[in-house]
């Protein structure tokens, strides 16, 4: 939904990220909240796998936010070329899954997991863009019925989230707490280790019914050199 520059802090001589929401969408009362509500679950959080967010501001009608500048590819980007290393694969979902536990016990649900949220930088993986997030002073209890419908990114629509990564009740229109985050990270830890999607369907209906009803294929199948030992999406092996 923003717009993402790569800019100097002339204050403070360093290289930064300024993410602004266009004038197309700021006038939407929609985009503004979750440009602001991404704001407010950052600042929140202070985690290592967690890109971090300097300032905050409108300047002359442009709403802006400045975060840490990112030097690498995102997961989606890699996961371009094949599975990942079963070693880089586990360290990257030990990283991303630190930095859940950081969200959720500060009462945030992320809402958005998936590949193309997650950057790989050299000081590791950082989870990136709260917009969906859910902020509240308990982990459960993030209602909402709007659900952005169009891939990648997500805009108004009626489901919350991008569609390839959710967990079933987001498709239901139910309430997501941090069991929603959860089956979302198993998800992207499939895709890590197999090169292939969770869950398929030639239309949207067809992947939001393979969510719901079935179950992906052992990831064995796909690449035997894992651990025989490995958690799927839905907590199979």
């Amino acid at each position: 939904m923003g717009e993402v520059y790569k800019a100097r802090d002339t204050r403070l001589a360093r290289i930064v990220a300024l993410k602004i929401l266009p004038d197309g969408l700021a006038a939407d009362p929609q985009f503004r909240d979750r440009f602001d509500r991404e704001a407010r679950s950052i600042s929140q959080l202070d985690h290592p796998h967690i890109c971090a967010l300097y300032d905050v501001g409108d300047q002359g009608g442009t709403a802006y936010l400045v975060m840490q500048y990112l030097e690498g590819e995102t997961l989606a980007d890699r996961l371009a070329k094949g599975a990942l290393p079963i070693e880089q694969a586990l360290q990257i979902a030990i990283q991303i899954a630190d930095a859940l536990v950081a969200a959720h016990r500060a009462g945030i649900v992320h809402r958005d997991l998936k590949p193309g949220n997650i950057m790989l930088s050299k000081s590791g993986a950082k989870l990136l863009d709260f917009g969906l997030a859910k902020t509240g002073a308990a982990v459960v209890g993030a209602a909402s019925q709007s659900i952005p419908t169009a891939p990648p990114l997500t805009h108004p629509g009626s489901i919350l989230g991008t569609f390839q990564y959710m967990a079933p009740e987001q498709i239901e229109g139910q309430d997501a707490d941090a069991r929603t985050d959860i089956f979302a990270f198993g998800v992207v830890a499939y895709e890590m280790v197999t090169g292939r999607k969770a869950f398929a369907g030639k239309t949207s209906a067809s992947l939001m019914g393979a969510i719901l009803k079935d179950q992906p294929p052992p990831s064995r199948r796909s690449n035997p050199s894992r651990p025989r030992r490995w958690i799927g999406p839905c907590g199979g092996v």
